[in-house]
Parts: C-alpha cells; structure tokens; sequence
C-alpha cells in the first residue's frame, strides 16, 4: 500500500506487541476462542448478508498453525526495526494490526477471500438493505487488467448523472494508482461521507485518453429489482443483485405482472455482480419446476442440496439476458432456468463465478470472508472460470445506447420472446 495515510502517537509501542500477538492468535486459533456472532454465505466481492449467528469450528485438524515461535520472533523483529529506523515518528499501530489480518488472507491468493475491520463489516451489513453512502455504481473486479470496472450504474445516482459507463476501468481514485487493489478496497476508497467528491481517472474504450470525472458521494437507496407491463402484454423484471430486500421486491413485480396477464417474461440479469444465496434461492423458487436450484460442494467433497418444490413453476414463456458481468447468484439462475429448459438465454457469456464465500465474524467486530465451496447447476456444471453461454448470442451496442437510448439486447429480447409466444399459440 502506499506510503501515505494515517499516523498516530508512537507512545505505548511495547504493550502494542502483546495485544497485537494476542490479536493475531484468536483468528488463528478461532475455533476455541471466537465466537462467531455473525455468519453469511455470499456469491460476490463487494456485497454480504448475514443469515445466522452459531459457533464455527475452524483450524487445521493435525493442530498445525503458522504461527510458530520463529513467525512471532520475526514479526517481533521487523516491528522492532519499524520502531527504531522508520522515519516517521507517528505510526498508526490500528492500521498497522489491521494489514497483518489482511496480509494473511491475502497471502491466500485468492482475490475474493479477504479480511473486514468493524467498519467495513458494517458497512457491508448496510448495504444488504439497499442503503449505502457512495456514488451509486456497480463496481467489480476486471481480473485481464487487475483494475476496479463499472459493471453497472443505478439510475437516478451521481454516477449516472457524470455519465459514468458500463465496462469503464478505474485507473486512479483521487490521483492514486488503483492497480492491484483488493475489490473491497477499491470500493471502500470511492465511498465515503455524504457531500464529499472523490476524482477518478477511468480507462474507456473508444478513448484515447483518460476520462476524468469528479462525482459527488450521496446517501444512495439502491432498488434491487425493477418491473414493467409493456402494451403488447409482455412483462419485464429487472434483478441488479441479490440482497436480503430483493426477494420481496420480486415478488411484488411478478404478482404485478401475473396480475397483468402477461403472455410472456423478460427477466434482465445483466450487469447483476450476485450476493446472498439464500435470495436467489428463494427467488428460484417462484420460477423453477420441481428439482434442484444448486447444490455446493466444499473441499471435502461434502454436499448441500438447495430444491425446489416447483408449486409456483412459471409457465409462460421466458428471455433471461445476460452479459459478461452477470456473475455468480445471477449465474445460478439463469444456469437454472438453462438446465430445465424454461427459458431462453440471451446475449454475452457471463462472468464464470462458480465459488461460495461465507463470512465469519470474529469477536471485536471484524470478520474474515473466505472462500468455502463451489457450485453446481442442476445438471452438476461448474460455470467458474468459464460462465454460461446464452442461447442467442446479441452483443451490446453502446453507441446505440448511449447516442440514441436504444439497449439492443432488450430489443432482440422482446423479439425473442414475442417468437416464442407466436410460436406456443
């Protein structure tokens, strides 16, 4: 990280040490001295929801740890040499014990496990309610570049109104360089206080330079699911992602669109970067026949089993969009409807994220998110690394978009479908 940021007083140093070892051995050692007050089951970077507070029991069963008196003696040492050459008199211990958590998560190499102080894990908790303070953008992670990508802009936000894009790639956030940044860091820098601006630099395609916007943070209510009855009697139900409001706000847009008598659906989960399992589950529900939603499996080949009793199978005809930042939760529905065959996939290859992240919450407030497990659809595919191919192939024309307000996909969507009614009757 860079040489910048916080510094606090350097008196208390020695005592610093103890409660830092102390610190970094209840997370080793979480089994027998954390109690684990929240727990959650994520399918995304960035976004969590807490489903249920119980005792976890973790650690490597021969005992091992890394934490053996040759780790503590040097960690003791190069704290030893912080104190005595840095340059700095002021150091800011918090952040210091905080990057040691991180680093050992990072050293995971796994680019969606990592570590949550007290703040981020609310923050994180805030935003499973639709409720954040930020610039109202979808942000993941561009794994070909290294770089934070806009994968979606909500409507009615400050990102939509300094006409940031889809598939722009964040270069800098307020001057500094946001390469090799973790996803969640990445976020956490472009959020901030309500009133407050922050800058980025972006890479666009069609640019030849950096587009640079200043975007003013708000307080930002994020819908998660969009409906609408259009004239020719079709419905159309758009899912942004998978939080704990969604479910009931897709219930209410499909009972709007059963009450219509729509002749057919368009469910949009484009740009959709996942979130909680057990919403997309019990969004399934509503849609599939009876039969497995998604089963996971962790790396004890030990199995869990999500069904449905298909009592609210849909049965009119069905388009799901999709595009290459439809990750994960929304991989699983639409991977869904795909194996039973009760609906129609079109436009991109989606994300491939085919793994499950469950947080754990440790007992000062902070939390570990790690990667537990893999999913399957309903025919056993694991769609990680290589995503859901659609039906209908139609690439997204932005100049359209953005020139003329005409989304393409939708467009050859509703001709799909309207097809496909003709074609029932």
């Amino acid at each position: 990280m860079e040489e910048n940021d916080k510094r606090v007083k350097k008196e208390g140093k020695h005592e610093f040490l103890n409660g830092l070892f102390t610190g970094i051995l209840s997370v080793v050692l979480v089994g027998t001295t954390v109690f684990c007050v929240k727990q959650a089951i994520t399918l995304y970077g960035n976004k969590a929801a807490v489903l249920a507070a119980q005792n976890e029991k973790n650690g490597n069963e021969d005992g091992s740890s890394v934490m053996t008196d040759n780790v503590v003696q040097k960690m003791e040492a190069i704290e030893k040499i912080v104190d005595y050459y840095y340059y700095q008199e002021d150091i800011d211990e918090a952040a210091m014990e905080d990057g040691i958590y991180k680093g050992m998560v990072d050293s995971l190499g796994d680019p969606y496990s990592t570590y949550y102080s007290e703040e981020e894990l609310n923050e994180i908790m805030d935003q499973t309610e639709g409720i954040y303070y930020g610039i109202g953008a979808y942000i993941s992670l561009d794994l070909a570049t290294g770089l934070g990508k806009i994968s979606g802009v909500i409507a009615g936000t400050p990102a939509e109104a300094a006409d940031l894009r889809e598939g722009d790639l964040i270069y800098l956030i307020d001057g500094e360089s946001a390469a090799g940044l973790e996803l969640s860091e990445v976020v956490s820098r472009i959020k901030g206080e309500e009133g407050t601006t922050v800058h980025l630099t972006l890479v666009r395609e069609g640019e030849k330079d950096y587009v640079e916007k200043d975007i003013e943070r708000r307080k930002v209510e994020s819908p998660t699911v969009k409906y609408e009855v259009y004239d020719d009697h079709t419905g159309y139900i758009q899912i942004t992602e998978f939080d704990d409001v969604t479910v009931d706000q897709f219930t209410e847009a499909l009972a709007v669109c059963k009450g219509s008598e729509v002749k057919g659906l368009i469910l949009d989960l484009r740009s959709n970067p996942g979130g909680n399992l057990t919403a997309v589950v019990e969004i399934a529900k509503q849609l599939l026949p009876k039969g497995m939603i998604v089963y996971t499996e962790d790396r004890n080949g030990e199995r869990t089993e999500y069904v449905c009793d298909g009592e609210k199978q849909i049965n009119i005809p069905m388009v799901v969009l999709i595009n290459g930042n439809s990750a994960s939760a929304s991989e699983i529905l639409a991977g869904a409807i795909k194996d039973y065959g009760i609906g129609t996939l079109v436009g991109t290859t989606s994300y491939g994220k085919g793994i499950v992240q469950r947080i754990i919450g440790l007992q000062d407030g902070s939390a570990v998110k790690l990667t537990v497990s893999s999913y399957f659809t309903p025919k056993g595919n694991n769609i990680h690394g290589i995503g859901i191919e659609p039906d209908i192939v139609c690439e997204f024309d932005s100049e359209k978009y953005y020139d003329d307000n005409v989304d393409n996909q939708l467009e050859e969507g509703r001709k799909v479908l309207k097809e496909l009614i003709e074609k029932g009757n």
